[in-house]
């Protein structure tokens, strides 16, 4: 289904979408647009600000715009009552911590004072963490790719005071000129103004047919496919994934119309991978094509330089084909799914340098992204002294500083360094230009090279810590902390480590403890002491799937106790029971402009296709058949769109193998 605008005004400002805006269609996130240019340090004249309504919140992303000059509003019933009652629009406004481009344009129109004393007069301006705020971040975003076809962060969406969308985009510069082929956001919002005071009609009827749109995109009720998904389905899934496949650099979407379209690990098409070798192997199948594409993507994910070479653990995504150049921030849910993805291939291939790769990672998770009481913080940010990318990149000239010339050597070999700059020209961001293969014919076993390299990289590591650090965004994520708990659990049981169970155990213990409301229900979010605001499917999947993870590693009952029960609270509160699955919100929510269900694996894996597997492992463990039926209709439900596009969810499609197994 696609969206026509149908009036001169909705067609006029059609003309002012960000041009080159994130591209969100698949149903992930995507890339930001590049690099920070000419922007000045503001620090000192925030600190002279008068403080806004965010003052009050505890999301380390609202609370960095605490002291802009906009007279924010956080999302709630007050904001929405002053428009209706001024008769004003509003300007939402969406991002989060670890956002580039959310920065920029805080930096170049939100501390505008011009910029902000018309807003402040003519709209109710309201800010979004849309990482606190999943649910109105999708149904907003919705609104923006029916507009334009395109969709990112930050998102800037204008819309009525029912909370009727009726034009947005992405990142808009301050003013005219600014930025080639970007109109300026002061010329937007004026001329929405204008619009609104002489024919504000015109958007009200606008605003209606793009709300019926979003509604109808968004309704929980998806197709269902009248043939079961069988055997066959599998192979469909498999099929997909070989012809998304670049075989030069690994991983998947690869398009030969644009070789250098970014690239993101996407890890559930890891696990199906690893789930048909294990599968197949059992059968005496040949599964050399799907182990190459494993392994292959896996090399050279952790050769790029979208692994921290120095630090440990990943950043969320190459911005180009060859995992070379990544978008620098770092995620939690990425490093959760990536330490149970290299764990698993390190049981089922043997090979050491996928060990290794679990052990850096874990170890950064644990010095840098994990709360005193054992939780795990969200996100660390790209940019540092406003330009992205500045902590983690070198010259040659700084490593020759600190490291021996018969050290530079072999590092600068190793890592590339020797080579021609591969960041802006100048820089380098670390990464292995030859395959381990290749070092180990030149050198030795890598495990012997990696211990000579590692007093050079700790060195190196040691002087980069020492730099203006990124921004951390320290709130706790009920979702994502079941997902790095599940990450030290698989890596605790396949290494052998039990330090990396007791760590998921904790963290486990923390979310169990802290994170409910006094009705035992989940709450999304804690930060500064406080825990708040529901939680969504993925909070409760992807926290039952931690605890199962911890079950498999310890054995201990406390922990299937703990996943039945939250089960069944997350049957009670969100269960479809017209249509089988789960909605993405509970039914006692703030009811907004649609309740929808979110079947696609993206960057984190939907909840859907996460509840059906949980379902399937407890009804085993528990000899529980009504499980095994809600697993299935949970399947069928979505059955539809996983038939017409295959890798749309591979987790499903492991679901189908399991479920057919059960009967």
């Amino acid at each position: 289904m696609s969206f026509r605008a149908k009036h001169i005004f909705l067609l006029l400002l059609t003309l002012f979408i960000s041009i080159g805006s994130n591209d969100s269609a698949t149903g992930q996130d995507e890339p930001e647009l590049g690099q920070s240019v000419g922007v000045k340090d503001t620090k000192s004249e925030k600190a002279n600000r008068k403080t806004n309504r965010l003052i009050d919140e505890t999301s380390p992303y609202l609370l960095t715009h605490a002291h802009n000059p906009v007279d924010w509003y956080p999302w709630g019933d007050e904001a929405f009552k002053k428009a209706k009652d001024e008769g004003k629009l509003i300007f939402l406004s969406v991002g989060y911590s670890s956002c580039h481009w959310c920065h920029v344009m805080e930096r170049e129109s939100f501390m505008d004072d011009e910029i902000a004393a018309f807003l402040n007069e003519h709209f109710v301006c309201i800010k979004v963490d849309r990482e606190e705020r999943p649910d109105v971040d999708q149904i907003y975003m919705a609104a923006i790719q029916a507009l334009s076809g395109r969709g990112g962060w930050p998102m800037s969406v204008f819309m009525t005071a029912e909370a009727k969308p009726f034009f947005g985009g992405s990142y808009f510069p301050a003013r005219d000129g600014d930025r080639e082929g970007l109109p300026g956001f002061l010329t937007l919002i004026k001329r929405i103004d204008d619009v609104w005071t002489d024919q504000p009609e015109l958007l009200e009827r606008d605003a209606e047919r793009l709300t019926e749109f979003v509604k109808s995109r968004l309704d929980g009720r998806v197709p269902q496919s009248l043939t079961p998904l069988g055997a066959d389905f599998l192979r469909d899934v498999r099929d997909a994934l070989a012809e998304r496949f670049d075989p030069q650099h690994g991983g998947f979407g690869f398009n030969p119309a644009n070789p250098m379209q970014p690239k993101f690990p996407e890890p559930s098409n890891f696990e199906f991978l690893m789930f048909w070798i294990q599968m197949q192997q059992n059968d005496d199948v040949d599964v050399e094509p799907e182990l190459q594409m494993l392994t292959h993507s896996l090399d050279k994910m952790a050769m790029g330089g979208i692994r921290d070479h120095l630090g440990g653990g990943f950043h969320r995504y190459s911005v180009d084909r060859f995992w070379a150049i990544p978008h620098f921030e770092k995620m939690l849910y990425d490093n959760g799914q990536l330490a149970s993805v290299y764990s698993t291939a390190y049981e089922l291939t043997g090979k050491e340098r996928y060990r290794e790769v679990v052990e850096e990672l874990l170890k950064f998770v644990e010095l840098e992204m994990t709360d005193e009481g054992g939780a795990f913080y969200s996100a660390l940010d790209a940019d540092s002294e406003h330009v992205e990318g500045k902590y983690y990149r070198w010259t040659q000239e700084d490593v020759k500083e600190i490291l021996n010339d018969e050290q530079y050597k072999l590092f600068a070999d190793v890592y590339g360094i020797d080579l021609d700059p591969n960041f802006e020209e100048e820089f380098y961001a670390l990464l292995l230009p030859n395959h381990w293969d290749d070092l180990e014919k030149r050198y030795e076993p890598w495990g012997s090279l990696s211990k000579k390299l590692a007093p050079m990289r700790a060195v190196l590591l040691e002087h980069r810590s020492k730099r203006v650090r990124p921004l951390m965004d320290d709130k706790i994520l009920t979702g994502w902390n079941g997902l790095m708990i599940r990450g030290f659990a698989d890596s605790g049981r396949l290494l052998g480590q039990d330090k990396y169970t007791q760590m998921a155990a904790r963290a486990a213990e923390f979310c169990l403890e802290n994170l409910k409301d006094d009705n035992g229900n989940l709450l999304r979010t804690y930060s500064q002491g406080k825990a708040k605001l529901n939680a969504y499917l993925d909070d409760y999947a992807f926290l039952i799937e931690g605890l199962i993870a911890l079950h498999k590693a310890t054995g201990d009952e406390k922990w299937l106790s703990s996943a039945d029960a939250l089960m069944k609270t997350q049957l009670e509160r969100f269960w479809d029971a017209r249509s089988g699955g789960f909605y993405f919100t509970a039914n006692d929510h703030e009811s907004l402009l649609a309740r929808g269900k979110n079947p696609v694996d993206g960057a984190r894996p939907s909840g859907n296709s996460t509840s059906a597997l949980n379902l399937i492992y407890l009804s085993k463990q528990l000899e529980n058949k009504e499980y095994l039926d809600f697993a299935r209709r949970t399947v069928q439900s979505v059955s539809g769109i996983i038939k017409n596009s295959p890798t749309a969810s591979p987790r499903t499609a492991i679901a189908v193998e399991l479920l057919g197994e059960q009967k």
